[in-house]
């Protein structure tokens, strides 16, 4: 507070021009320079070493200027950076320049040890989507939320994605059925753990992902036998 007593001191100095009867009986005075005035401190000031990566962006963009942004964070940490930000939209009033932060999921069927289980998975590890008006302030709102790395983009100018790009991840999104997740490939040993050949061993001989089928090569009374099965009815021997 000390630093802030002297700079209302300091403001209060004045410049007062010599009298006009005194110039005319001595003579003119010499001219003098009024005090500088203290530079505006900002109220919250950015710091020096992030001022080069402020990108040249307009402070008040039109209402058509929101578009979704990708942001890059650690992998794994996606949760965690989501509901950083959403604090800060809340704390710092945000709410009418970021709008929505979405994890791109995408439900898959696990099967392990025999059982089957549906896990959330992210589509794309490591980044965020959010819904914005890009201007100086939200994108410092955004870039400096603990646990973000950064903006998608050229330099430091963020790129918005494209329209088709929105579509073909919200479609990804909402698949009604869940994808199998394929933990073997071809030429692998597998073990069978549905159908008339369950308990079965043999390798994989083909992967079909259009069919999520899987064709496996079993021994079955001492010939290499072809059997095409479901991908939820093999697992990784």
């Amino acid at each position: 507070m000390a630093a802030q007593d002297d700079y209302d001191r300091d403001d209060e100095v004045l410049y007062e021009p010599e009298d006009d009867e005194k110039k005319t009986s001595e003579g003119p005075a010499a001219p003098q320079q009024p005090p500088q005035q203290p530079a505006q401190q900002p109220v919250e000031p950015i710091p020096s070493s992030e001022l080069s990566e402020l990108p040249q962006l307009p402070l008040e963009p039109a209402s058509d200027e929101r578009a979704w942004y990708v942001i890059h964070c650690y992998s794994g940490y996606e949760n965690k950076v989501r509901h950083n930000l959403e604090q800060r939209i809340e704390t710092m009033g945000m709410k009418d320049k970021i709008f929505d932060v979405v994890i791109p999921t995408q439900e898959e069927i696990e099967v392990k040890d025999g059982k089957r289980r549906t896990v959330e998975r992210h589509v794309f590890p490591g980044y965020v989507l959010v819904n914005m008006l890009l201007s100086e302030e939200s994108w410092y709102v955004v870039r400096n939320t603990p646990g973000v790395t950064g903006f998608v983009g050229m330099g430091t100018q963020p790129t918005a994605l494209r329209p088709e790009e929105v579509q073909q991840i919200l479609r990804r999104m909402e698949a009604e059925a869940p994808h199998v997740k394929v933990t073997y490939k071809v030429g692998e040993r597998v073990r069978i753990v549905d159908g008339p050949f369950n308990d079965f061993r043999g390798n994989v001989a083909e992967i079909d992902m259009e069919r999520s089928k899987v064709r496996v090569m079993v021994n079955f009374f001492g010939r290499e036998t072809p059997v095409e099965l479901d991908f939820l009815q093999v697992e990784k021997a």
